[in-house]
């Protein structure tokens, strides 16, 4: 392999922040450059302008996991044309009162720490040495990786990747890129690199699944059907009749936040399948009804009907909000020919969740479920680096095939597949020695995986279990206080006939 001197990177989230700083302590390249189609750093970290509207413009390319199509690229580079219409998911999750379930240790890279401040909100919940961390914190956090030895000058913001092709003549990867102008228009170019890192993350592109009768609900009745990524405050639903979709940490978090807002009950579609750290504490709240899963949807504009049925024979009539929790579609816009090839929401053919197989100038960083999410991206961002820089080499093509089909009779073809839990000791180490140590002070060092990081990480689900337990005994408590006062009301008026 020809020394690798020019990488793209695209994204500046925390796994592109990481792999900036990882690449540029090689001191090995002439040319790093960060892509950033939002209009700062932090990823799926920064929120969203007040009036941005997110959308679920076709709900059978939802359900199919392909509805973020690649757009058109003008045959001749540079230019300027209209700006595009097509809907591009780029907004994010955030909402004012979100906090990271995650302890901030075991988040955290390993060489900056998270600030140690707190919202009062989050002391309330889990004490004032809450291992929670605000959104904004993390924004910051993020922001503050990329603004320092110079590495804010090799981003470009507002600057999406339409398209990567790699050059056979030349060797080398091409990037197309686009940046609005005025709100009017689009400009075009193209840069080359000898590599690229994708770390675009995952938690972009809304995943509904197939639900007769939803599209048109959705059309009779405009705002009647979400996707957790556009939560923002319970307040909207008070007093509504809602159905939850979905038992992982959105669709958990989002019933308990609902329970005491929403109409009682708040109905939960949960399947009997749970969160691996969190269980069921949650939908223990006394005003939630466990749902099984949705059938079909019957509306209707003229008559007002919005009647929801269920697999176990019950419906639910009038109801108001159907939110659904139900996860992210990976996608590649950029990278068509790659992004066919996604099945079960996972990219194939990627060694240790980072090499592309057939190329392995081609990298990712964060192309893994949830867990330790920030530090895994650093081992990753380092390991990467080692790589481009020369400094270590990858096994055999043939070692890498086993390596996967190893994994897939472990795991399974799918989402755990990418799932590091509970091996994340394993995976850490491993990666830790690929990758090696520094030579001769360049490169960014990995420290040995410490049962202390675990133990924290275990710690902080069980604070966010505690919080759910003692919600559910406040709202029984509540129920007890209530039916009290309504016999002792009814024990008064009737001696009051007597």
């Amino acid at each position: 392999m020809a020394p690798i001197k020019s990488i793209a990177i695209i994204g500046a989230g925390p796994a592109g922040a990481i792999t900036v700083d990882a690449l540029a302590q090689e001191k090995q390249f002439d040319l790093i450059r960060v892509f950033e189609r939002r209009e700062k750093a932090g990823g799926c970290w920064i929120a969203d302008p007040k009036d941005h509207v997110q959308q679920l413009p076709d709900f059978d390319k939802i359900a199919s996991r392909i509805p973020d199509d690649s757009v058109p690229v003008p045959s001749k580079l540079p230019t300027t044309t209209p700006e595009i219409t097509q809907y591009r998911f780029a907004g994010t999750s955030i909402y004012p009162t979100l906090e990271t379930n995650i302890d901030a240790f075991a988040m955290s890279f390993s060489q900056e720490p998270f600030p140690e401040e707190r919202s009062a909100l989050n002391i309330s919940r889990h004490g004032p040495q809450s291992p929670f961390r605000h959104w904004k914190a993390v924004e910051a956090y993020i922001q503050n990786l990329l603004n320092r030895n110079g590495y804010q000058n090799l981003v470009s913001y507002d600057t999406t990747v339409e398209l990567v092709q790699k050059d056979t003549k030349t060797g080398k990867w091409t990037l197309t890129l686009r940046k609005p102008q005025n709100g009017q228009e689009d400009h075009w170019w193209s840069e080359s690199f000898d590599a690229v890192v994708v770390a675009v993350g995952h938690y972009t592109v809304p995943f509904i699944p197939f639900t007769p009768g939803l599209a048109e609900l959705s059309q009779n009745f405009p705002g009647s059907v979400e996707h957790s990524k556009a939560w923002r405050d319970p307040e909207k639903y008070r007093g509504k009749r809602v159905v939850v979709v979905g038992a992982s940490i959105s669709g958990t978090d989002i019933s308990f936040s609902l329970a005491d807002v929403a109409e009682t009950p708040l109905n939960s579609v949960v399947r009997g399948r749970y969160h691996p750290y969190f269980f069921d504490w949650a939908f223990q709240h006394p005003n939630i009804l466990r749902r099984p899963p949705i059938t079909n949807i019957i509306s209707s504009r003229e008559t007002g009907e919005r009647t929801v049925f269920f697999e176990d024979g019950t419906k639910l009539e009038n109801v108001d909000h159907i939110i659904f929790g139900t996860g992210y579609t990976w996608t590649l816009h950029f990278l068509p020919t790659l992004a066919k090839t996604i099945r079960n929401n996972r990219l194939p053919n990627l060694y240790q969740h980072v090499f592309y197989q057939n190329d392995p100038t081609l990298c990712f960083v964060g192309a893994v479920a949830a867990g330790f999410t920030f530090k895994v991206f650093e081992w990753q961002a380092v390991l990467a680096a080692r790589f481009l820089a020369g400094r270590i080499k990858l096994p055999p093509k043939n070692e890498q095939i086993k390596w996967e089909e190893d994994r897939i009779a472990y795991k399974g073809d799918g989402v755990p597949f990418t799932a590091l839990y509970p091996d994340f000791e394993e995976y850490f180490e491993q990666v830790r020695h690929m990758a090696g140590e520094p030579t001769e002070g360049k490169g960014r060092r990995l420290p040995k995986f410490e049962k202390i990081w675990r133990e924290g990480f275990d710690a902080a689900h069980l604070k966010r279990i505690d919080m759910w337990k003692r919600g559910n005994e406040e709202a029984r408590e509540r129920i007890r206080k209530k039916k009290a006062e309504q016999k002792d009301d009814s024990s008064i008026e009737q001696t009051s006939h007597l």
